[in-house]
């Protein structure tokens, strides 16, 4: 990896020394500019035997990927203002949000680091790769790697885990707001059916965006499908999408049939505010590659969630990620092609988790004294 490092003595004397932004700024374009096909690449960092996001840890909170090159030269920054001030980084439990003189001081050096990259994409990949290192390092020893819940809270031993029918995969396309975020659902998914089937993207990661993307060009635009609501898009329900048996072929497996018409389903995981971004970066990706044709996008017939009693959202008839993903097996089940895949089954399982999140969740609220009570907002008719 083609990267210019810094040495802790040059943060000491100073903690903006004229040249330390272009030090950055080159350091995270070297770093751009390499090989991300490389494992190497992705992994490499300056303390080999101590990597402050070592990959275990990072496939921990439910990724199978490499630690990404960005989230680990942030983190080392961080670490190396740790030692220039002699002091301990402080995080606000919400967010992984920097406390105290340490976090200004960091906030006017990234600022400046973002303000000084050339172009939009690199800002998006600095800010992700920033606010998913300092939610790593602020989570350490806080939440349980597995349900992202607070140690104490941890509901791991209530979730039952769940075969996904092979024809199906998830991909939770999620912001870097929403990683770690304890009332986050779509994290359920993988801890029901395992990473392998429903598969952590962040978004404005390269590394996560090229994996995803190399998986859909194998699967070819046919069998790539988009759960998001957008007034732009055309939309088609599942009945209409997936209404027709395929044709049955003597000549080939039941395993291989399944293996070739591996539907991948995208849940857009983040606010609604946030959401909007996403589904461009991946209509605009998805023009690059197969042409002018926008995403196939599946709506969903009306239903809520559990989860809206703690987690608001604009309407009642929008849905947390994995409410959607429930209700996406249980219209399929409904199908004569997926009858015998007992899709039914695993949506109860997905429901089930959801609700061991929210009786978690609500404990939790009741003994820090806060309010359990979903607010009412106030949504436009228009909306």
């Amino acid at each position: 990896m083609a990267t210019t490092l810094v040495s802790s003595n040059s943060w000491t004397r100073t903690f903006f020394p004229k040249n330390k932004t272009k030090i950055l700024i080159h350091r995270y374009n070297s770093n751009s500019s390499s090989n991300s096909n490389s494992p190497l690449s992705t992994t490499t960092t300056f303390m080999n035997h101590d990597a402050v996001v070592s990959l275990q840890e990072w496939q921990g909170w439910g990724t199978t990927s490499p630690v990404p090159a960005m989230v680990t030269q942030i983190a080392e920054d961080l670490k190396l203002l740790e030692k220039d001030f002699d002091s301990q980084m402080k995080f606000g439990r919400a967010g992984g949000k920097l406390q105290g003189n340490f976090g200004q001081q960091e906030d006017k050096k990234h600022r400046a680091t973002y303000k000084a990259l050339a172009d939009s994409e690199e800002k998006l990949k600095f800010y992700s790769a920033r606010q998913i290192a300092c939610r790593v390092l602020g989570s350490k020893g806080y939440l349980c790697q597995k349900c992202w819940l607070a140690m104490e809270d941890c509901m791991c031993s209530q979730i039952t885990s769940s075969l996904l029918f092979p024809g199906i995969k998830f991909w939770l396309y999620m912001h870097p707001k929403d990683f770690l975020r304890q009332n986050n659902t779509g994290k359920i998914l993988w801890q029901v059916f395992g990473v392998d089937c429903a598969t952590l993207c962040l978004y404005g990661i390269p590394e996560h965006e090229q994996i995803m993307w190399n998986s859909f060009k194998l699967a070819g635009r046919s069998n790539v499908w988009c759960l998001y609501p957008n007034k732009n898009a055309v939309l088609e329900s599942v009945e209409n999408a997936f209404g027709q048996e395929p044709v049955a072929n003597n000549e080939v497996s039941s395993e291989k049939l399944k293996e070739d018409t591996t539907q991948h389903f995208i849940l857009i995981d983040g606010t609604w505010s946030n959401s909007a971004a996403m589904f461009r970066r991946l209509q605009d990706q998805a023009k690059s590659i197969w042409g002018d044709e926008d995403l196939s996008c599946i709506s969903l017939n009306p239903g809520t969630s559990a989860m809206h009693k703690l987690r608001p959202q604009p309407s009642w008839d929008r849905t947390c990620t994995a409410a959607a993903a429930a209700g996406l097996l249980l219209e399929l089940h409904l199908l004569p092609r997926f009858s015998s895949a007992e899709l039914d089954k695993q949506a109860e399982t997905v429901e089930h988790a959801l609700t061991v999140l929210l009786e978690a969740l609500t404990k939790r609220r009741l003994r820090m004294g806060r309010s359990i009570t979903r607010k009412r907002l106030q949504v436009s008719k228009f909306s």
